[in-house]
This record gives C-alpha cells, structure tokens and sequence, in this order.
C-alpha cells in the first residue's frame, strides 16, 4: 500500500486559468484548479488518494513515489563527438575528470 503523502506535490499560478494549479510529479495527467494555493494543494493531495484507492481496488499497479525510489547516481546521455571533446577538453583545463566536470556542470 502506497503511502500519498510520499507523493512529489506542487503548487503553480496557471496564468491561462487565473487560479493556482495543484499538481503531482508521479500521476503527470492529474491537476486540481482553485483560487487559494493551499485549496489547490488538498485538492491534488485528496484526488490523487482517491485515484491511488480506485488503482489499488482494480489491482492496478500504483506508481511508487519518487521520494521512495533508489537511484544508483548512474545514467547514460548521448552528445554529439564534438560535445564530448569540448567537455573533455574543458575538464582537462580545470584538471579533473570529464565526469566531475559533467556533474558540476549539471549541478548549476
């Protein structure tokens, strides 16, 4: 059973609506409308419980929150070869390795 206080919730201004939109990082299709942010938020809170009730009822599978999830620090990006030899050859001017350059770079 998935705990939805786990959940990756936020709140917005929708310029287009003119309210603020509740929203939950794990169900993308979701949003809840209201005037005031805190509404907007218990509302996105209470529909994605209700969603995540009805999921669970129909033995569908839940999305684990991201809070939960392991991450192993690892993953692959393709760039072109004249990317590579331009961040390999500003990793070299600030003398470390091109992936601790790369990380710093993605950190900012």
């Amino acid at each position: 059973m998935v705990n939805c206080d786990h959940y990756s919730y936020r709140v917005t201004w929708s310029v287009e609506d003119e309210e603020f939109v509740g929203l939950c990082a794990e169900y993308r299709s979701l949003s809840y409308l209201d005037e005031d942010r805190y509404a907007a938020l218990e509302g996105i809170t209470n529909l994605v419980k209700d969603i995540v009730t009805d999921m669970e009822a129909n033995g569908e599978k839940v999305p684990e929150p991201i809070a939960e999830k392991s991450y192993s620090g690892k993953f692959q990006v393709r760039i072109t070869p004249e990317l590579h030899r331009k961040l390999a050859m500003e990793a070299a001017e600030e003398n470390v390795s091109l992936n601790r350059y790369v990380s710093h770079k993605l950190a900012s």
